[in-house]
């Protein structure tokens, strides 16, 4: 991976682990039962995780290299 792909992924996963956490916090889960948005971690760390997939599908790599 080159270093612009690393900084796209990495700019992804900051995006994402901020809008978990911002998620958690103004919509959450009210009942505690739920999985993902009932602790701040977890949530967090889904979204991070979303977000430096999606941000790394983004990125234009040349994948075909002979």
């Amino acid at each position: 991976m080159s270093k612009k792909e690393i900084l796209i992924t990495a700019i992804g996963t900051m995006i994402g682990a901020i809008s978990g956490y911002l998620y958690y916090r103004f919509v959450g889960c009210s009942s505690g039962t739920c999985r993902i948005t009932s602790k701040p971690l977890n949530c967090t760390l889904y979204f991070a995780l979303i977000g430096g997939l999606l941000f790394n599908m983004l990125v234009k790599g040349n994948n075909t290299k002979k």
